[in-house]
């Protein structure tokens, strides 16, 4: 059964929670052809290891934009016959925390392009809150700024799912039928 999804999705999680996993899988499920918008940048080999184990485990037939910073160009460039999995919110965040970028400005012109892209689109993005409170400046304005960034998503999201060890709630919404 192929899937159909709304306009804005949101998932949620931890690090390692299985959120891509399964946001991968909710795309692949649609029967669209598959547009990636890839917002982490290989700094370290770390990085880069977990770049190529996301890129192998979604194999082929998937497109790919290159976006750590220009979010709005690649979702511009989905065309209405695509899903677009935005993987993830909280790369494209620090991106533009260490770019020393205006972020008011950058996020409006996110939700512009969430709102305008032709595609359904799934916003991955990392729950930073249930943790202790960050000893430094830099990290607590970091958690502060994607604490209120994921709250904008949800917001406007018709569909917010979280992942813990690799299985998914729905707060917000109702999974369509026949997702994984």
């Amino acid at each position: 059964m192929t899937v159909t999804l709304p306009p804005l999705t949101l998932v949620l999680g931890g690090a390692a929670s299985g959120k891509s996993d399964y946001a991968e899988r909710l795309v692949t499920a649609t029967a669209r052809a598959m547009l990636y918008v890839a917002t982490a940048q290989a700094h370290d080999t770390e990085m880069t290891a977990k770049i190529a184990r996301h890129q192998s485990r979604r194999g082929a037939g998937w497109r790919t934009i290159e976006a750590p910073l220009d979010a709005t160009s690649a979702l511009c460039a989905a065309g209405n016959a695509e899903v677009v999995l935005f993987d993830c919110a909280t790369m494209w965040l620090s991106n533009h925390l260490f770019a020393e970028a205006d972020l008011v400005d950058a996020e409006a012109r996110l939700f512009t392009a969430l709102s305008g892209c032709a595609a359904p689109v799934v916003v991955v993005s990392n729950e930073v809150g249930a943790g202790i409170v960050p000893e430094n400046a830099l990290a607590r304005r970091f958690r502060q700024a994607q604490g209120e960034l994921n709250q904008r998503i949800a917001l406007r999201a018709d569909l917010v799912i979280t992942v813990m060890a690799g299985l998914p709630l729905v707060l917000k919404g109702r999974l369509p039928t026949g997702a994984p």
